[in-house]
């Protein structure tokens, strides 16, 4: 059995039990993970039990799983209930994303178990897994593409967070009350409002037959029994996902293609509600419904389905169609995401909220931005005049938030990104007149000596093929995820320092449907401001930011860290001898990044305090020299690492420790690269594995290659986190 588990494929047909027992008698009661599967309908089902045999025997006799022809069962003596339930549940996740296999399970069920041992152990046997399932063809793409596919991040196939899942209780009990009409559910950006709605919308669409009883805690049991009396009150629910952004609506119609059970067809335009009435509609981004006011070429449209609901064309808005055309809604918004005065006003959700048949619910925790919930406070406290002094400040961990004084060097960080991490876009205010949407030789935001251009097409721009090259705004970014944004934050919006308040200068804000109605600069100014709030909050990984007034850029710069200073820091922090709660180690070591280096006597360790990080005990820091990182780390530069034990590397940045690789008569040797590793199976069905150390350097140097013995030596002591000095 190599890497410790083994995929044994066989037919799905009356001889499977003779034949389990025949091969594999000492896992008929043992943990296991099994994938049925139909080669020619590409359907699927992933499953996981302790008595494969009778599960099996409840499968053959479903009428959905006599279609299946094939069952691979996925063994290993080291699983044990919880690694079953984890690789079970990753499987779904992946294979789901990974666009060959259609599945036949029911998204409830797949929660986060309480694990026997730290879910980094699984993880490293479920990548393996996954390479296995690659070379027999059944999966098609890596962890890492799939990683940043829509598919993936707006999958129904996800495990709720309890205030997710309390969002979701309230729903199907408001589903279920007379006396209830709409559920109301607010959130910020990222807090989890589109994968709640798709994970709601395949709920309600998925027959109670397709779901995996056997693995429901209470939690799935109580939920599941609201699902059956939903089910048996409306039957097959006529419902559709109502998207008001154009862009975003063809992201997730393009998502519900690739789902079984939903079509494209389920995700509409406002407009289109007109036509129909509905069991329930579910809304998603509710803030950008609209009313009428500066609505531009829509206004036709507007009047002519206002008449067609026998409603007052000056008072009615989207909202009004919602509730109009459907028996029930569900509306997540945000009232700090509305943007122009064509968005449906503050006032009627409030008023919405107020009515004795709306049942309301709150998403408070951040899902999307590492930066975590203190990241969006910082935010929001950027735009609300704070007075920053030490005690206020918010640390954001390791979030990557910085500060540029050169735009031309805030794009060549976000380009570097894009390589590395993927998903890496830049992100502007509306400050700039899109002339290159007629001319493509011209460019659209000059500063300096940096030229660039407005997005060239608005429906998924974030995906195209061009868009590292060009520039989003807020309509083809609203409602995405990012791994890395850079914002440009241009001359519409200051700040004036003997008021000490934010200005907004009206002649520089380009979106005229967005203020030509606006009188009271304040209400301008709060529009720009949620603007700004929102692809604040599109990066996962990290933001950057440049400013174009310097008063603005000297106000952020009180709190926001400052690029060109980021890359010597170590200054500011003390070293000191002995270590505190607010220190890490300093090794006096070279770590050489050109090739593998002795290791130093550590007898002298001194301590560093950092004061913006959590957990002091998991990080160190050592000096690394060389050119064959100087992308990412400068020749000489005092680095950050946190300690790897377990967990997912490819494509990080790593110190690896080599004993022996080279020099048998060095002894520990060391050195930093991006790490990446694979398996390979030779004509011989033997089983080999490769790692890849990649140098990131202007330069040329080839990658460190080891392969089969040299990897049994190969260690990684910890993972790169940033340059300190």
């Amino acid at each position: 059995m190599s890497n410790n588990f083994s995929i044994n494929q066989y037919p799905f047909d009356n001889q499977l039990e003779s034949t389990i027992l025949e091969n594999h008698r000492a896992f008929v009661n043992w943990p296991l993970v099994y994938f049925l599967e139909e080669e020619k309908s590409k359907e699927a089902y992933v499953g996981e039990t302790t008595d494969v045999l009778t599960r099996l025997k409840v499968h053959s006799k479903s009428e959905k799983k006599q279609n299946l022809s094939c069952v691979n069962l996925i063994l290993s003596e080291r699983f044990n209930k919880s690694a079953t339930l984890d690789v079970e549940s990753n499987l779904i996740r992946y294979i789901a994303a990974d666009g060959i296999y259609s599945l036949q399970n029911g998204n409830l069920g797949i929660s986060n178990h309480q694990y026997y041992q730290q879910k980094e152990v699984y993880w490293e046997l479920f990548k393996d897994i996954w390479g296995e399932l690659r070379s027999m063809g059944i999966t098609r793409h890596s962890l890492d593409y799939i990683d940043n596919s829509d598919l993936f991040k707006y999958s129904p196939y996800k495990s709720l967070s309890k205030e997710q899942i309390n969002g979701l209780k309230t729903i199907l009990i408001c589903l279920l009350d007379d006396q209830a009409k709409v559920s109301l559910i607010q959130g910020g950006a990222g807090t989890g409002k589109s994968i709640l709605a798709i994970f709601l919308f395949k709920l309600l669409k998925t027959d109670l037959n397709d779901f995996n009883y056997s693995d429901f805690d209470e939690e799935d049991e109580e939920l599941f029994r609201l699902l059956e009396n939903v089910k048996v009150k409306y039957g097959d629910l006529n419902m559709a996902l109502v998207i008001p952004m154009a862009s975003f609506r063809k992201t997730i119609s393009n998502v519900f293609k690739n789902i079984k059970g939903l079509s494209q067809k389920m995700v509409i335009g406002p407009s289109e509600i007109t036509k129909q009435k509905y069991d329930l509609l579910i809304v998603d981004e509710g803030h950008r419904l609209r009313r009428r006011v500066n609505l531009g070429s829509y206004f036709g449209t507007f009047d002519k389905n206002s008449e067609l609901l026998g409603l007052d064309k000056m008072t009615t808005s989207e909202l009004d169609w919602i509730q109009m055309q459907s028996e029930k809604s569900i509306i997540f918004y945000d009232p700090f995401q509305s943007i122009k005065p064509s968005d449906a006003s503050p006032e009627s959700f409030y008023a919405l909220k107020q009515l004795p048949s709306t049942r309301n619910e709150k998403l408070n925790t951040q899902f999307r931005v590492k930066g975590g919930n203190q990241y969006v406070k910082l935010v929001h406290q950027l735009f609300d005049n704070k007075d920053w002094t030490e005690q206020n400040q918010q640390s954001t961990g390791f979030y990557d938030l910085q500060l540029f004084d050169d735009l031309n060097e805030m794009v060549e960080q976000i380009h570097q990104k894009e390589k590395q991490r993927g998903l890496s876009r830049i992100v502007a205010g509306f400050a700039w007149e899109w002339i290159s949407k007629k001319d493509r030789s011209k460019f659209d935001i000059v500063i300096g000596d940096t030229s660039l251009q407005w997005n060239s097409t608005v429906t998924d721009w974030v995906n195209s093929p061009n868009a590292i090259n060009e520039v989003g705004c807020i309509h083809t970014t609203q409602g995405y995820d990012l791994n890395y944004t850079g914002v440009i934050m241009g001359p519409e919006l200051d700040y004036d320092f003997e008021t000490n308040e934010l200005v907004v200068y009206k002649e520089n804000y380009k979106d005229k449907n967005g203020k030509n109605s606006i009188k009271d600069p304040k209400i301008l100014l709060d529009y720009v401001i949620n603007i700004y709030k929102t692809i604040l909050l599109r990066g996962i990984e990290g933001t950057y930011i440049y400013v174009c007034n310097p008063n603005l850029r000297k106000y952020f710069a009180q709190i926001i860290p400052s690029f060109k200073n980021s890359v010597d820091q170590v200054k500011n922090y003390n070293i000191v001898d002995y270590p505190n709660e607010f220190t890490v180690p300093y090794y006096n070591l070279e770590i050489a990044a050109g090739k593998f280096s002795n290791l130093q006597s550590v007898e002298e360790v001194k301590y560093i305090e950092l004061i913006n990080i959590t957990n002091h005990a998991d990080y160190f820091v050592c000096k690394v020299v060389g050119e064959s990182m100087n992308k990412v780390i400068p020749n000489g530069s005092l680095c950050l690492f946190k300690k790897y034990s377990a967990g997912s590397r490819n494509g990080l940045i790593t110190l690896v420790e080599g004993s022996d690789i080279f020099d048998s008569e060095t002894g520990a040797n060391y050195t930093i690269k991006e790490y990446s590793s694979k398996k390979n199976i030779d004509d011989e069905g033997w089983h080999h594995e490769e790692i890849s150390l990649k140098s990131l350097s202007t330069q040329t140097f080839e990658s460190l290659v080891l392969r089969d013995e040299e990897t049994m030596n190969f260690k990684v002591i910890g993972i790169f986190i940033k340059v300190l000095k």
